[in-house]
């Protein structure tokens, strides 16, 4: 049995829906997951805004607005009337809900239940299509089967029982719909994984049960070796391990979401990264095997903030490191990147919502020094102690550009570099034009 999972783009129109359905139309079993259709959820958080700000005119008309955006939606998806009547049952029964949360205080429930209805029209609507096309389906309630704990970390061992179970029921059935995204937490109210959580289930139900294969479908010919909006020539990868793919993903790669790495890793299950658009493309696949490449890809990440704490007292004495990295978790603030020297330590963020009391806190260890508008570089490869050359390969390429941290023997999967954001799209180009090969 496979998992696919389809972003928003790939279900964002009629006619992608529709190419949608034909990509799936093969003999092999499969669950299908799908995101709410592009925008949607955007919309149903600014309207939730709109009704935390005390603004029920402005959330109504966004909400009615919405509304219209779906009835041509449905009069474009459907060629025969009794479909129609369908498809205009489900947007008048989970918009029924969005207009019931105008009268009521807003809380962070309520906001919940609010983005959780794009995934849950996307895909009665789709269940709806394919049984107008003549093809069998079975519509899967996400909400009955993917549940996370007080952490906010998913059950697996919740989901293969649900899973297996609701499956079971069909065994007739050779296709399965299924939102993705949404869930229940422990006091089961309805909740969700998060941004970029449709990945993040479609790898959770593969991994319970211990699928053939996932895929994920996006508008995006699979994972490039660089980023090809800024870089002058990039290339697919056909074939990436999951280390590398987990570091790409979190340092800047936007085709993966980082957290849905593991689930299939645990369970050995590939992960295939493919285009909706294109869907003969070769796209990649992401195994637990590792290949010897000394360099597989980059990314960047933007946005980033260097803290640096100067001791000449505290350093290097028992106990420091600890009361600095308290800090961060007391704020819940995680750190990417680390550098130290004997009097100095160096610290990289993406979230700065407390940096205020963060830098407050730290100045009792030492003076305390701030550069924003930072970028972290990741180059991805094998790094293990063994090879030699790659670092001094990387620092020939970076000869005229000013950085200002570099780390590497954390992982044995990437090298990372901390510069100025002004010169990240030089860096990103000089880079990829040393350190592969170009025929």
């Amino acid at each position: 049995m496979r998992v696919l999972k389809f972003g928003g783009t790939s279900v964002g129109s009629p006619e992608r829906m529709q190419a949608v359905a034909a990509i799936i139309n093969d003999s092999h079993r499969k669950i299908v997951v799908l995101s709410a259709v592009t925008g949607t959820t955007n919309v149903l958080v600014e309207i939730g805004d709109k009704l935390a700000e005390g603004n029920k005119a402005g959330a109504v008309a966004v909400i009615e607005n919405l509304y219209e955006h779906y009835k041509k939606f449905i009069a474009t998806l459907y060629k025969s009337e009794s479909s129609l009547e369908k498809g205009k049952a489900v947007i008048d029964k989970q918009f029924a809900v969005i207009r019931s949360l105008v009268d009521v205080p807003t809380t962070v429930i309520e906001q919940r239940i609010l983005v959780a209805q794009g995934e849950l029209i996307s895909t009665q609507l789709f269940h709806h299509f394919l049984t107008e096309m003549g093809r069998k389906s079975v519509l899967l309630p996400a909400l009955e089967m993917v549940k996370i704990d007080d952490d906010n970390e998913p059950i697996l061992s919740f989901i293969e029982e649900k899973l297996t179970a609701l499956l079971a029921q069909h065994n007739d059935c050779d296709l399965f719909i299924t939102q993705g995204y949404i869930c229940r937490n422990p006091k089961g109210e309805i909740d969700n994984l998060k941004r970029g959580g449709s990945d993040y289930t479609g790898t959770l139900l593969g991994a319970a049960i211990n699928a053939e294969e996932i895929q994920i479908w996006t508008d995006i010919d699979g994972m490039h070796n660089n980023d090809p909006r800024i870089v002058k020539r990039t290339f697919p990868v056909r074939e990436v391990s999951f280390n590398e793919a987990a570091e790409l993903a979190y340092f800047g790669a936007k085709i993966l979401h980082p957290t849905c790495i593991r689930p299939a890793q645990d369970r050995n299950v590939p992960v295939k990264l493919l285009n909706t658009m294109e869907p003969s493309a070769e796209g990649t696949v992401i195994t637990n095997n590792v290949s010897d490449r000394a360099v597989t890809a980059i990314a960047a990440k933007d946005n980033i903030t260097v803290i640096k704490i100067k001791s000449t007292r505290m350093l290097l004495a028992h106990g420091f490191l600890r009361k600095v990295f308290e800090v961060f978790e007391k704020y819940k603030t995680p750190i990417d990147v680390i550098t130290t020297s004997e009097v100095a330590l160096s610290m990289t963020i993406d979230e700065t919502s407390n940096l205020e009391a963060i830098l407050v806190e730290l100045e009792q260890y030492g003076v305390v020094e701030v550069e924003q508008e930072q970028s972290i570089i990741c180059i991805v490869g094998n790094f293990s102690p063994e090879k030699s050359g790659i670092i001094l390969n990387l620092l020939t390429c970076l000869k005229d550009i000013p950085f200002r941290m570099i780390s590497s023997g954390g992982s044995k999967y990437n090298t990372t570099i901390v510069l100025k954001t002004i010169y990240k799209v030089e860096a990103l180009n000089a880079l990829n034009e040393g350190l592969f090969e170009w025929k």
